[in-house]
């Protein structure tokens, strides 16, 4: 059997979907700008991962800001149950954070088409091509009301904005329904936050007291889960 030595793919399997680049032709500034803007969807969240013991306590609300994390959003409607913050802080501060990379989505399927569900989804095989058409069934169904509720329903929100994008809807009409969509979704959190009160409170407090190390520790599987599967 042949070694592999570090930086060096094994030949992929036989049966393996092929995955080429979701562009035509030649590699042109736009495809790098949405190629780095979907890297950067998946590598902020976990450069800032270590923000949440740091802050999730003593600035919720500066965390809230910069993460737009389920438990942030939620951490924050306890909080205004208590007393300790503004429920209208804890439906408005996520939205930015939350919508940041969603245009990069929108972009992609605008420019690629259906090539950008085939990359995302693993290259072209016969399961890609019916989770393609269920999405397909789902965008000429729901069309914009599936970006409104794009958090709620059985598919990566990401699809979805990919999704209408290909299917034509201009820039505008997309970001109001994704501003929808976000109010939505920070207002359903907050209110779970409120209902839980000071339990979701002391919670938090404990992630401050005790997370850092555990926060840590998930960075490095993250990072070495990362490596093994490039190897």
């Amino acid at each position: 059997m042949m070694a592999y030595g570090l930086g060096v793919s094994a030949p992929p399997r036989p049966d393996a979907p092929r995955r080429d680049p979701p562009w035509a032709g030649r590699r042109e500034r736009s495809d790098v700008i949405i190629m780095a803007g979907i890297a950067a969807s998946a590598i902020v969240p976990l450069v800032m991962l270590p923000l949440v013991p740091a802050l999730v306590a003593s600035h919720p609300a500066l965390l809230e800001l910069l993460r737009g994390s389920t438990a942030s959003i939620i951490n924050m409607g306890a909080r205004a149950r208590i007393g300790e913050a503004s429920i209208v802080a804890a439906v408005l501060l996520g939205i930015p954070s939350l919508m940041m990379f969603d245009w990069v989505f929108w972009w992609a399927g605008r420019r690629w088409g259906d090539q950008v569900f085939v990359w995302m989804l693993g290259g072209a095989s016969p399961r890609t091509d019916q989770r393609l058409a269920r999405l397909h069934r789902i965008e000429a169904r729901y069309g914009p009301f599936a970006v409104v509720l794009a958090y709620v329903l059985p598919l990566p929100a990401a699809l979805i904005y990919a999704a209408v994008g290909d299917g034509g809807m201009r820039l505008g009409v997309f970001l109001v329904l994704d501003l929808l969509g976000t109010l939505l979704w920070t207002s359903l959190l907050s209110a779970a936050g409120y209902g839980f009160g000071r339990s979701a409170v002391d919670v938090a407090e404990a992630i401050a007291r005790y997370g850092l190390w555990a926060t840590l520790a998930l960075v490095a599987v993250v990072f070495l889960q990362a490596r093994r599967r490039a190897r």
